[in-house]
């Protein structure tokens, strides 16, 4: 730390926190040396750095052929011919490994509460709902909107569209009814899977009510379906024949997991509640992500 007469400044940090021998031993990346090489087996050729690693650590349904298409730069394209799905990747990869039981998700509830989830557990609560989706007509290339508290359910929703092949948008659960209503319009959603309340410093806040208000806005004369995760006990108001509970729809659906479709999703460019552009995103950036996570 650098000190002056009068003013103590902490901008300049040279301090090193070297990994404990523990950490080393399992890391993917097991010190500096190894780090280094990697680099340097990066730089003398990407591509083929890139398409050992996406070979190795990726399940495709059809493999690729080519790492990356320049033919159209800047707009580049990886693994382009290529086929998978991300949520088999994210789970059904690691069933009959020790991976199955190791914890997939902590979630830290607004009251303190901590639950944990396994993957064998996480998959088969994915391929629960995704048979509920199935069962009410949600299928490969519909498009679907979020709107979700920061649960497991939400997590839940979006690996069980990746799994039908259902091209899906998070829409952040804090937005007003209109950005709402600009993005289920945007995308031409035919569903909407959200919550009755969300809980926020002990609160409950609406995000049902807020769906009613986007659809009554117009423009969402697609929407079919309002799926709705009983987040509180407090009931919301729900439309005969159009809305539904996850217990309601995931009553005796079985967790068979469901033959995995590609999919995309649908990422709006601005987190702001303004309508910005919609960028369909193909699963490649998934996969890149998929490339150097950790077991």
């Amino acid at each position: 730390m650098a000190t002056s007469s009068s003013i103590d400044s902490i901008l300049v940090e040279n301090r090193v926190f070297p990994p404990s021998d523990s950490m080393v031993k399992h890391a993917n990346i097991p010190g500096m040396a190894a780090y280094q090489a990697m680099c340097a087996e990066a730089d003398k050729d990407f591509e083929g750095f890139w398409g050992n690693l996406a070979r190795k650590n990726v399940v495709w349904t059809k493999p690729f052929t080519r790492v990356l298409d320049t033919s159209n730069a800047p707009f580049y394209k990886w693994f382009d011919d290529g086929e998978l799905n991300v949520s088999a990747n994210c789970l059904d990869k690691h069933m009959g490994t020790p991976v199955e039981n190791k914890v997939a998700i902590i979630f830290e509830a607004d009251d303190g509460s901590v639950s944990k989830v396994t993957h064998k557990e996480l998959l088969a609560r994915v391929s629960q709902f995704a048979n509920a989706l199935k069962a009410r007509g949600i299928k490969k290339g519909d498009r679907v909107i979020l709107y979700m508290p920061m649960t497991v359910e939400g997590v839940v929703a979006m690996q069980a569209c990746a799994r039908l092949g259902v091209i899906h948008s998070v829409v952040f659960g804090g937005f007003s009814a209109k950005a709402l209503q600009d993005r289920i319009v945007d995308v031409g959603a035919v569903a909407v899977i959200t919550a009755n309340y969300q809980m926020r410093g002990g609160k409950e806040m609406p995000l049902k009510a807020i769906v009613d208000d986007a659809i009554a806005l117009g423009g969402s004369e697609a929407v079919k379906n309002v799926f709705v995760y009983e987040r509180t006990h407090t009931a919301c108001k729900m439309v005969a024949g159009r809305d539904h509970t996850f217990s309601e729809v995931l009553k005796g659906k079985a967790p068979s997991a469901l033959r995995c479709r590609s999919t995309p999703s649908i990422r709006c460019t601005s987190s702001t509640p303004r309508a910005p552009p919609a960028s369909p995103r193909a699963c490649s950036t998934a996969a890149a992500a998929i490339c150097c996570r950790p077991s």
